[in-house]
């Protein structure tokens, strides 16, 4: 069903608004946006990405309400929702818009519009289900990634590593996170080879995550250090089991 009121101001812009522009546009609209607390401004001034999605819409009589989710993704990989509430109080009157940091504070405000109870011969009530923002897997933290990616694939020495579509992927990445991951192929220890095999999770700019994986082994003919760098878990894995049965 379509939702019977003009949405154009809410159509994203020809441009991708950042995350500052965005919250810029969203608290210089909204009538009291003075009462967000500091800690929260500063909390979105870090914002590495944001989505905003209709969340309902009622219309009776002239008169209007539509509640926007606004979501932004933080620095350190947890995710900070306002709402707004946006209505006229007078049939055909100017909108207004009022911003709110949970849900249960925009039910309030939303039970002192003057909106007649819902009745289906005079009211169209418009409700779209949003599914929840997943959290990101990752504690990001943002210090020079796409540097970070570009240094880690250039060391990479196994023919098959990422190519250039995966490091100009990387060019946008915003943060990353270096995780070791555990076990070592079944033939390591008894070559008395030493294998260790990491996770570089990276998150781009438009909230994408993706993720290398890095081989740092020792089955070299010389016994030096070596490292490989693969685009799964599973290929690397496998690298690792082939490097060890090629010495022991």
């Amino acid at each position: 069903m379509s939702v019977p009121y003009e949405t154009a101001a809410y159509e994203p812009p020809e441009s991708p608004e950042s995350p500052e522009e965005h919250l810029a546009r969203l608290l210089g609209r909204a009538l009291n946006s003075f009462e967000l607390p500091d800690e929260l401004l500063w909390q979105l001034d870090c914002a590495l990405a944001h989505d905003s999605s209709l969340h309902s819409a009622h219309h009776s009589a002239g008169l209007h309400r539509e509640t926007y989710r606004h979501t932004w993704l933080l620095v350190d990989g947890s995710v900070l929702t306002l709402w707004e509430l946006v209505h006229n109080t007078v049939p055909g009157g100017e909108a207004q818009h009022e911003i709110y940091t949970d849900d249960e504070e925009l039910r309030s405000a939303t039970a002192r519009l003057p909106l007649p109870p819902d009745s289906p011969d005079f009211e169209l009530p418009v409700l779209v289900q949003i599914a929840p923002l997943s959290a990101p897997r990752h504690a990001y933290v943002s210090d020079g990634s796409a540097d970070h990616a570009r240094r880690l694939l250039r060391r990479a020495e196994n023919t098959d590593r990422p190519g250039g579509d995966t490091a100009e992927l990387l060019t946008t990445a915003l943060a990353h996170q270096i995780s070791q991951a555990f076990g070592r192929p079944r033939r390591a220890a008894r070559a008395g080879l030493c294998f260790a095999l990491y996770e570089h999770a990276f998150l781009l700019r438009d909230g994408m995550e993706i993720s290398l994986w890095e081989v740092e082994h020792t089955a070299t003919p010389d016994g030096r250090h070596m490292c490989e760098v693969y685009v799964s878990e599973d290929a690397a894995r496998d690298a690792m089991e082939q490097r060890a049965a090629q010495v022991s």
